[in-house]
């Protein structure tokens, strides 16, 4: 008898060890939320085993305790209040609880903006990042700023971050991916862009790529034409109170958002 017991207790910890693994490697970084499929067990009590959802009001029933409160707790948190209230109510001395999250359908997030496909997209598993739902949008459309402005709650406020999409991969800035929680939602707005007119070979709007001069911004509009210079350009730009302000820019200048650049006639 004792052997079957203890093979049943090898076999309870190996399935423990295997949940483990298939958690995320930092369980503060999802937090719980109404909708969520969890499992909770606790080692060496297979009676205390329980699977369910996280209700509306961000509970779940658990035998000898009742209703727990675990919306809006990290797993690792739930873990602590579940096998906080089990040693208070004298039902274990030290429990080890355990927690998987099974299934992420009730969590969603929202991509909004400049991509291909813009919704509401659900957080199937834990640690999904602002790449992987940009990824999930179809990606940015061709007029879409660098930036990706995320937005949402984090413990209770009202968190915002700006984030450099091309930065995380190009100067290896990885830390800024950050984890997506239930409710976010990211913004990819447009691109900012310049204008030309007068004598330029492709007049109209043009999106400002990083640095980009007003050398480089004339030849993306082709250039001037037979009859206009680019020794009498004219830069039209609004300052800080809102006034147009003209004059001329020296090739080498950098554009900002909403410049207007004015190929004038050669005098000759």
């Amino acid at each position: 008898m004792r052997t079957i017991r203890n093979f049943v207790l090898f076999l309870t910890a190996i399935a423990l060890l295997q949940l483990a693994v298939a958690q995320p490697q930092d369980k503060n970084d999802y937090r719980l939320g109404a909708g969520d499929a969890i499992r909770i067990t606790v080692f060496q009590n297979p009676d205390l085993t329980v699977e369910g959802r996280v209700s509306e009001n961000g509970s779940i029933s658990y035998p000898l305790i009742g209703a727990m409160e675990l919306g809006g707790l990290s797993i690792g948190g739930a873990e602590k209040k579940i096998a906080d209230a089990l040693k208070a109510g004298g039902f274990l001395l030290q429990p080890q609880v355990n927690i998987v999250l099974t299934q992420m359908r009730g969590s969603q997030a929202s991509v909004l903006g400049q991509v291909n496909r813009p919704g509401r997209y659900p957080l199937e598993t834990a640690n999904i990042r602002v790449s992987d739902m940009l990824a999930m949008a179809g990606g940015a459309t061709a007029q879409a700023d660098d930036m990706v402005i995320l937005t949402g709650v984090r413990d209770g406020a009202s968190f915002r971050k700006v984030i450099d999409v091309p930065a995380l991969f190009l100067d290896s800035r990885l830390d800024n991916d950050v984890v997506v929680n239930s409710g976010d939602t990211l913004y990819v707005q447009k691109a900012p862009v310049f204008y030309i007119y007068g004598e330029a070979q492709r007049a109209g709007s043009f999106r400002i790529e990083r640095g980009m001069t007003v050398m480089q911004g004339l030849a993306t509009g082709g250039g001037p034409t037979a009859r206009g210079t680019e020794s009498r350009l004219q830069l039209h730009r609004r300052n800080a109170a809102g006034v147009v302000e003209k004059f001329s820019p020296a090739l080498t200048d950098l554009l900002q958002p909403n410049d207007v650049i004015y190929v004038r006639e050669s005098l000759f």
